[in-house]
């Protein structure tokens, strides 16, 4: 059986695994910064977030795992920690009771005040400080372009289930 998929060209081999290099020593700065001042992992930060820059700081769980990425399995064990901590709360929400909306709390809103100054910090450090003049003009452009291909095609938390398993 012979592979019709042709393998990355070096170019592409080594822009990919720049990328994710890149992409895994920033989430393990910003990862350690976060748990040093704000004892969060990662995800609880983009949670609460994601939040604090929408209108009402709310959304339905479905549309912060959508855009996080994120199952909603595991998103709902880390809202559980979150709203232990009270810095989010969970409700049902009046338009769909299928439909669970997390809104971040005062607290929640603190804490992200508290732990963003560093947070950037360790972003322009370790991103933006090295790059030359234009670069970040045209980073912006093809990661979005390749983002918007890949959102093309719906995450897993927005596919259509399988008939006979449960919503949430």
């Amino acid at each position: 059986m012979s592979d019709a998929t042709p393998g990355l060209t070096p170019e592409e081999l080594g822009a990919y695994f720049a990328l994710v290099e890149v992409s895994n020593v920033l989430q393990y700065a910003v990862d350690a910064h976060l748990r040093a001042e704000g004892d969060l992992s990662y995800l609880q930060f983009q949670i609460l977030a994601r939040l604090t820059d929408t209108t009402g700081g709310r959304l339905r769980m479905t549309d912060l795992a959508d855009g996080l990425v994120h199952s909603r399995s595991g998103l709902t064990y880390q809202a559980g920690l979150l709203d232990a901590r009270g810095l989010i709360t969970r409700s049902p929400s009046p338009d769909d009771e299928r439909s669970v909306l997390v809104t971040v709390t005062d607290a929640g809103r603190a804490l992200v005040a508290r732990v963003l100054p560093g947070h950037v910090a360790d972003v322009r450090r370790l991103l933006f400080d090295p790059m030359a003049e234009g670069d970040l003009a045209a980073l912006s452009e093809v990661l979005g372009r390749v983002r918007q291909h890949m959102r093309a095609t719906p995450p897993r938390s927005a596919k259509p289930r399988a008939k006979g398993r449960r919503k949430s």
